[in-house]
């Protein structure tokens, strides 16, 4: 890997997600040498994918270069590499590029879709975790009205016009939006000769309500949003099987469809090499104790969508959002540091700063922990809390513009089928997604 030897200790990150990019930062310019290793060399701003999927954006409004991040940091090394092995008792690392001994091991992951066992729903359905994955969900939703266009049949056309969302937590339900605004405002404008009437949007959710997680006041004004947008919301139904074509249910109801978005479930991401018992088996994450340690390693630490934190206020760990994740880096760090120094760690208290959820223009639910509002206001705590969020000022002015260009002429000029998308099991770009 060509990483120069060193006396400092040598803290090792694995994922420059949400949770690594935060420990790393607070890691930098302390007589540490620190290795951030990841598959792609830029941070993927995940909450707005959505936006890359429906050409409300381009991709790299979104991402922003790790090397960039840190390239006047001393001591700081980044390496483009897959992790495919532990080794806790030699304190080493396999990665597709070679091997790496460390003093302290940050295991930040993140997480990756969980279909739940079904091989037809992951052979078939697309996935929305990754920039590659939102290009192809654009790709695929453009070529389904370019061949509706084409075909004579009328089966053929409703079944490519109409979308499934399985899954209706804020991924689904802000994908969901952003889909029937195109139907509304775009997409008759682009295919005059073909009747969008025809167009479907389902969102299925299995539980009795949208956006779980959120208060029922949110829930219910989300789905209202949803139904006057003319998206058709499925609860209390699971998806049972998709073949490619039908979409088969627990219920007497069935979809044909050509495209299926699958946003019901997700896992962490671990890797080989650590013992079984150190994982929640069901949801791939790491058992941590309150100071983010993989018990019962000393050394190496999990935070994030990987880390499983139970409490009495989370039985099942915090929720695998950005705010828990970026709050146990930046302690994980302080930790790390203070026990170089001699000092006691602090143990993780999760501050909950709220939840929100876009539908789509002038459209939003947030719940905060004193307050609770839903529609214009929200849209716009909304655009604020996620522009403060990016990274760059470059990607804060860029979306910042497309969104008032966007809000001014009704429109999403990304629509491009930049790469022909094909079934993700044929597809060239799957090793990289």
């Amino acid at each position: 890997m060509n990483i120069p030897q060193t006396s400092f200790p040598r803290v090792v990150i694995i994922g420059g997600g949400f949770a690594g990019l935060a420990a790393a930062k607070g890691l930098e310019n302390e007589e540490l040498q620190v290795v951030l290793l990841d598959k792609h060399n830029y941070h993927t701003f995940q909450p707005l994918l959505y936006q890359v999927a429906t050409g409300g954006l381009e991709p790299d409004s979104i991402a922003f270069p790790l090397r960039k991040r840190f390239n006047d940091i001393e001591n700081f090394y980044f390496r483009l590499a897959e992790v495919t092995n532990i080794n806790a008792e030699r304190k080493e690392v396999s990665t597709s590029i070679g091997s790496l001994s460390y003093d302290y091991l940050i295991i930040a992951t993140g997480s990756t879709t969980n279909f739940f066992g079904n091989t037809n729903i992951e052979k078939y359905t697309m996935e929305m975790k990754s920039i590659p994955q939102s290009l192809n969900i654009r790709s695929l939703i453009l070529e389904n009205f370019e061949e509706a266009l084409l075909t004579s049949d009328l089966e053929e056309r409703k079944k490519l016009m109409n979308f499934v969302i399985v899954g209706g937590g804020p991924t689904g339900v802000e994908l969901a939006g952003a889909l029937a605004e195109m139907k509304k405002e775009i997409l008759p404008k682009d295919y005059p000769d073909l009747d969008i009437r025809l167009m479907k949007i389902n969102l299925i959710q299995s539980s009795e309500s949208i956006l779980k997680g959120m208060s029922e006041k949110a829930s219910e004004k989300a789905e209202d949003f949803l139904i006057k947008l003319g998206v058709d919301v499925w609860k209390n139904l699971r998806v049972l099987d998709y073949d490619g074509e039908t979409v088969s249910t627990n219920g007497e109801d069935h979809f044909k469809s050509s495209t299926v978005i699958w946003a019901a479930g997700v896992k962490g991401e671990s890797i080989n090499g650590l013992e079984a018992e150190c994982i929640v088996e069901r949801a791939a994450r790491y058992k941590v104790d309150g100071y983010n340690r993989v018990s019962p390693h000393k050394n190496i630490f999990a935070i994030g969508d990987v880390a499983c934190m139970n409490s009495e206020k989370y039985p099942y760990g915090h929720p695998m959002m950005a705010q828990p994740a970026i709050q146990q880096g930046r302690l994980l760090a302080k930790n790390i540091l203070a026990e170089l120094k001699g000092k006691n760690m602090k143990p993780f208290i999760y501050n909950d700063k709220g939840s929100m959820a876009t539908i789509g223009r002038n459209k939003a639910v947030v719940d905060l922990p004193k307050w609770k509002f839903q529609g214009v206001f929200a849209w716009f705590v909304w655009m604020f809390v996620h522009l403060f969020s990016l990274i760059g000022f470059r990607n804060k002015a860029v979306v910042f513009l497309n969104w008032v260009y966007n809000y001014i002429r009704f429109d999403r000029e990304t629509r491009l089928i930049i790469r022909p998308y094909k079934n993700k099991n044929e597809y060239s770009f799957k090793n990289e997604i």
